[in-house]
C-alpha cells in the first residue's frame, strides 16, 4: 500500500528494453523454477508489480502531452514510449502466453481468477514481432490527429478560442450564435479535409495490414480481440444495434418534435440539438473552484465514501479540469498504479457539458480506487464497455445533487441530460456501424467513407438536418470523434454502458439507497468478471438480451412526458 502522494510527487524512470527484458527474464526463471503454489505467486506477483511500474509510465507520459500538445519535450518522451512500446508487448504476451499453457493453470486460476486468463487468450491473438513497425506508426498517426484537434484557433464574437472554448456558444440561447459557432467549428474541419481524410485512410489500411499479417480477414475481428471482449461478438452487437432502431429511434423522433415546440420552430436544426429550450442550455453558476466545492458537499452528502474518495482527489491535485490553449481536447480518466490513484483530465468551459464529464470521469476514477487492491493489474480496470457503466451511471446518480451546480435550473438540466442520453443511443451505434463498413471496405476512398457515414445517419439519425452546413451534408460529422481515428471499435461501448446506466436511473427513481449500494458494489469487482457476468451482478438485463430497451424507453417516456 503506498503513501499518500500528491500529484507533483508522482514520478516514473523511463525505461529501457534491456533492463525490462533483463526483468522479465528474471520472471520467467523465477517461475519456471518454482515447486510450489507460493512460489509461483511470488513469481507472478513480481511480474504484476513490473507492469504496474510501466503502466504509471506510459500513463503519465500520455498525461503530459495531452496536458500541453505543444510542449517539445513531452511530444519526445510520448514517441520515445510509442517506440518501445511493441517490444514491451512482445515480452508481457510471451509470459501471458507461457501462463495459459502452463501445467499449473488450474491452480492459478483458483488463485487469480478465470477473467484474468480470458483475456490474456484474447490478447496473444492481437501482436506479433511483424507488427511492432506498424504499432509504433499507429501511433504516430493517431497522435497527430490529437495535435492537430487541440490546435484549433478560432475566431469568434471578438476572443481566440479552441474547440473546447466554442461550447458555450455552441449551446447559446439565440438561435443564431448557435449557428454561426457551428459554422466557425466545421469550416475548421474543413479547412483540415484533406489531412483528416489522409490521416484516416492511412489509419485503416495500416490496420486492415496489421490483420493480414496476423491472419485475420480483416481488422474487424481484430479489432474485437484489441477490445478484450470474451463474451459476446459480432453478431451480438448487430442484434443490439437493431434494438435501438426498433426501441429507442421512435422515442428520439418524439424528443425532436418536443424541441421544436419547445423552441417554437418549425424544423430542428443540428445547431438547435444541444440546448433544451428557447432558454438555451442549463450551465453551472459558478467557477471552476466553486464547483469543485459544490461537488465535495454533492458526494458528502451521497455516501461517506465517495465523499472522502473526492476529498483525496482534490488534496492531492489529481484533477486538472480547466481548458487552455494548447491542451488536448475532451476529458479522460486515467490511473497510476505504483502509486494506487486515478487522475482525471477535463476541459471546463462554463457549459453543462462540465457537470456531465466531471461527474462521469469521476464516475470511472472511483470505480479504479475500489478496485486498486484486486489480485492482478488486468482487474484494475474493466474492459471498456464495462468501465463506461460507472462513469455514466454515477452521471444519473448524481443527478439528485443538480440544485447544487444549477439552482433553480436543475430540473430542466436533468431533463435535457435524460432526453440526451435517449438521442445518444442513435448516434453511437451509428459510430460503431459506420466503424464496421470502414474495416471491411479498406479500399474505400475518402468519398466513399464520408457516403457510408451519410448512409448512417439516414439509418440512425433520420432526424438529422444540417441546413447551410455543407461540410455536414457532404457526411463529416464523424472526423471530430477522436475515438474513430485512436480507438477503433470504442464507441458501441458508451451505448452498451448507457443501456445499463438507465437501469441504475431506473432504480435509483424507485429506491436511491439501493441503486447507490449496487452501483458501489459494482466498482468493488472492477475488472474480476466480464461484461455479462459484471451486469449480472448488479441486478441489470444485458443488452444483448431481447427487450433490454424497451421497459426503461418507456420510463423514460413517461419521466419526460411528466417534466415536460
Amino acid at each position: 500500500m503506498q503513501a499518500p502522494v500528491d500529484f507533483a510527487d508522482i514520478t516514473a524512470e523511463t525505461p529501457t528494453l534491456s533492463t525490462v527484458t533483463a526483468e522479465y527474464q528474471a520472471i520467467q526463471t523465477q517461475f519456471n523454477q518454482a515447486q510450489t503454489s507460493e512460489q509461483r505467486k511470488a513469481a507472478i506477483e513480481q511480474w504484476d508489480t513490473l507492469r504496474r511500474r510501466l503502466s504509471t509510465w506510459k500513463e503519465l507520459t500520455q498525461l503530459h502531452f495531452h496536458q500541453d500538445t505543444q510542449n517539445p519535450e513531452y511530444k519526445t518522451a510520448l514517441d520515445y514510449c510509442n517506440e518501445l512500446s511493441p517490444s514491451l508487448i512482445a515480452l508481457e504476451v510471451d509470459l501471458k502466453r507461457q501462463l495459459i499453457h502452463s501445467p499449473n493453470r488450474a491452480e492459478l486460476e483458483q488463485s487469480l481468477g478465470r477473467q484474468a486468463f480470458l483475456l490474456w487468450e484474447a490478447d496473444i491473438t492481437t501482436f506479433e514481432t511483424a507488427i511492432a513497425a506498424d504499432l509504433v506508426e499507429e501511433s504516430k498517426l493517431t497522435n497527430e490527429y490529437t495535435q492537430l484537434i487541440a490546435s484549433a484557433k478560432l475566431d469568434f464574437q471578438g476572443e481566440q478560442v479552441n474547440l473546447s472554448g466554442l461550447q458555450p456558444y455552441l449551446q447559446s440561447k439565440e438561435r443564431d450564435i448557435r449557428h454561426q459557432a457551428e459554422q466557425c467549428r466545421w469550416q475548421f474541419f474543413e479547412q483540415n479535409q484533406d489531412r483528416l481524410d489522409q490521416l484516416f485512410d492511412q489509419l485503416v489500411k495500416l490496420r486492415h495490414q496489421m490483420a493480414k499479417k496476423l491472419g485475420y480477414e480483416n481488422y474487424i475481428a481484430l479489432g474485437y480481440r484489441r477490445m478484450q471482449r470474451v463474451d459476446y461478438d459480432q453478431t451480438d452487437v448487430e442484434r443490439y444495434r437493431d434494438q435501438v432502431v426498433q426501441e429507442v429511434v421512435p422515442l428520439a423522433m418524439e424528443l425532436i418534435e418536443q424541441k421544436a415546440k419547445r423552441l417554437n420552430i418549425d424544423t430542428v436544426y443540428f445547431w438547435d440539438e444541444s440546448v433544451f429550450d428557447a432558454q438555451g442550455s442549463p450551465a453551472p453558476i459558478g467557477d471552476h473552484d466553486w464547483m469543485l466545492e459544490r461537488a465535495q458537499e454533492m458526494f458528502d452528502a451521497m455516501n461517506p465514501s465517495l465523499g472522502d474518495f473526492f476529498a483525496m482527489m482534490v488534496e492531492r491535485h489529481l484533477l486538472d479540469l480547466q481548458n487552455r490553449s494548447g491542451k488536448a481536447g475532451g476529458g479522460f480518466c486515467t490511473g497510476f498504479p505504483t502509486y494506487d490513484v486515478p487522475y482525471v483530465f477535463a476541459n471546463f468551459n462554463g457549459t453543462k457539458n462540465d457537470v456531465q464529464v466531471f461527474t462521469h470521469e469521476i464516475g470511472h476514477a472511483f470505480q479504479m480506487w475500489r478496485s486498486r487492491n484486486l489480485p492482478v493489474l488486468d482487474y484494475l480496470w474493466p474492459t471498456l464497455e464495462s468501465c463506461e457503466i460507472h462513469s455514466m451511471s454515477l452521471e444519473f446518480l448524481t443527478g439528485s445533487q443538480m440544485e447544487k451546480f444549477f439552482g433553480d435550473q436543475a430540473d430542466r438540466f436533468r431533463s435535457q441530460h435524460l432526453a440526451g442520453s435517449i438521442l445518444f443511443l442513435p448516434y453511437g451505434v451509428a459510430v460503431d456501424h459506420f466503424q464496421h463498413l470502414v474495416y471491411a471496405n479498406p479500399e474505400a476512398t475518402p468519398q466513399e467513407r464520408h457516403q457510408m457515414w451519410q448512409q448512417m445517419e439516414a439509418h440512425y439519425l433520420p432526424w438529422r438536418q444540417y441546413g447551410d452546413l455543407n461540410y455536414l451534408n457532404k457526411g463529416g460529422l464523424w472526423q471530430e470523434k477522436q475515438h474513430i481515428y485512436c480507438s477503433p471499435f470504442y464507441y458501441i461501448d458508451y451505448t452498451l454502458a448507457g443501456c445499463c446506466a438507465l437501469q441504475f436511473w431506473a432504480k435509483a427513481q424507485e429506491d436511491y439507497s439501493q441503486a447507490l449500494t449496487e452501483y458501489i458494489a459494482l466498482c468493488d469487482r472492477g475488472g474480476s468478471a466480464s461484461f455479462r457476468e459484471l451486469v449480472r451482478s448488479a441486478n441489470l438485463i444485458s443488452p444483448f438480451e431481447p427487450g433490454a430497451l424497451t421497459q426503461v424507453v418507456e420510463k423514460v417516456r413517461s419521466s419526460l412526458k411528466a417534466a415536460d
